[in-house]
C-alpha cells in the first residue's frame, strides 16, 4: 500500500457457501467491491481446497487460509491476491483466521484477524476470553473485523433488548485491548431476523490497534446491499491519505450513562 493506492478488504458472514446462489453472491460481490482480500464467517464447511475456491473466486484471488466449521456450524476463511501480498497465517482457531500480509509494493506490513464470535450465550465467555488473552506482541499494524456476535449498547438496536452483562464484557475487551472502533459509512445495523417488522443489530465490527490509525488514517468501512444471507458485506477501504481525525476513539459507555449498569450482578 502507499499513498495512491487504496486496500479493499471484503468481509461477510455468508451463512453456508454450499450453493451457486451463494458462490454468485460471493463472485458478485468481490466484483463489486474490487477487493484483494476477502474474509467470509460461517462457510458451515469443513474443507477448502485450490479447485473449490475456483467455483466462486476470481483467478487472482489465488491463495487461502481457512477453519473449518464444526459440522454445519461456523467456519472462516480468508483469500487474497498473491501478486499484491504475501500472506503468513498466523493464528487460526474456530474463532479466528488471522493472517500477517506484507505488501509486495512497498514491503509493509499488517495482520488481518477473520472473527466470528459464537451465537451461543454459553459459549461467548470463551471467545472474549480468549481474545483477552490473544498474543498480539509480535504483531504490526493489527485489524479485526467479523461477526462477533454481541453488541456494545442498547442503540446497537433497534428494539430494546439485549443483554447488559454480554455488552458490558465486550466493552472491557474493547477498552484492555486498546482497539479503535472503525464506524460504518450511513448503515450500522448489520443482522436482520428477515421478518416483515425485522429487528435489527449490529453484530459485525471493525477494530484496530491504536497504531493502525497512525499508520492508515484513511482507513473507512462501506456497507454493501445484501444479496443472500441475514448479515450485510461490507468493504474496508484502507488508505494513508486523510488526516485521523475521522476516526474516534471508544470512551467507557458506563461511565458516561452511569446508569446503565445499576441492575447488573457480575459473577
Amino acid at each position: 500500500m502507499d499513498n495512491n493506492r487504496c486496500t479493499k478488504v471484503l468481509f461477510w458472514n455468508v451463512r453456508g457457501i454450499n450453493s451457486q446462489v451463494k458462490w454468485d453472491a460471493i463472485r458478485d460481490k468481490i466484483s463489486e467491491s474490487a477487493c484483494q482480500i476477502v474474509c467470509l464467517q460461517e462457510t458451515k464447511k469443513e474443507t477448502f481446497d485450490s479447485f473449490y475456491i475456483k467455483k466462486f473466486f476470481p483467478r487472482n484471488l489465488d491463495k487461502f487460509a481457512y477453519s473449518p466449521s464444526i459440522g454445519a456450524f461456523g467456519g472462516l476463511i480468508t483469500i487474497w491476491n498473491s501478486s499484491l501480498f504475501d500472506g503468513a497465517i498466523t493464528h487460526v482457531n474456530s474463532y479466528s483466521v488471522t493472517v500477517n500480509f506484507t505488501s509486495r509494493l512497498n514491503n509493509k506490513s499488517f495482520h488481518v484477524s477473520n472473527i466470528y464470535g459464537p451465537s451461543n450465550p454459553s459459549q461467548k465467555q470463551g471467545f472474549v476470553t480468549w481474545l483477552m488473552n490473544f498474543d498480539t506482541t509480535e504483531f504490526d499494524d493489527w485489524i479485526l473485523g467479523g461477526d462477533f456476535n454481541l453488541i456494545r449498547v442498547p442503540e446497537n438496536r433497534n428494539k430494546p433488548g439485549g443483554d447488559s452483562i454480554e455488552m458490558y464484557m465486550f466493552n472491557e475487551l474493547i477498552s484492555n485491548l486498546d482497539l479503535v472502533e472503525i464506524p460504518f459509512s450511513g448503515r450500522e445495523l448489520t443482522w436482520s431476523n428477515m421478518q416483515s417488522d425485522p429487528l435489527l443489530v449490529k453484530l459485525d465490527w471493525v477494530f484496530t490497534s491504536s497504531t493502525w490509525t497512525l499508520t492508515y488514517p484513511a482507513t473507512h468501512v462501506q456497507p454493501l446491499s445484501r444479496p443472500t444471507s441475514d448479515h450485510i458485506p461490507y468493504v474496508i477501504h484502507i488508505g494513508s491519505d486523510i488526516p485521523k481525525s475521522k476516526l474516534f476513539r471508544f470512551e467507557n459507555y458506563w461511565v458516561e450513562h452511569p446508569g446503565f449498569l445499576d441492575n447488573v450482578t457480575l459473577h
